[in-house]
């Protein structure tokens, strides 16, 4: 979490405020790639996912709805790498 963690702390955010923040984004992209049978990939790819998302939380993103969009953003872009 590194400088996530002092940017996040800055904002006032806390861990507990950020994971709580990301859990309704996480499971939403999760059931996705669940529906989308890649699943393994997304087990796979959730550290990544998680410190992303914990990024755009410490940049002032809040939106469940644009923090989900995002996050299937870049495990499109991970996927295809």
């Amino acid at each position: 979490m590194g400088g996530t963690a002092a940017s996040a702390a800055a904002l006032g955010v806390t861990a507990t405020t950020t994971t709580s923040v990301l859990e309704k984004p996480i499971s939403r992209i999760r059931e996705t790639c669940e529906m989308m049978g890649v699943r393994p990939k997304f087990d796979r790819a959730l550290p990544e996912l998680e410190t992303y998302l914990e990024s755009q939380v410490a940049n002032g993103e809040s939106s469940e709805t644009r923090l989900t969009y995002n996050g299937l953003c870049y495990l499109k872009q991970l996927f295809a790498s």
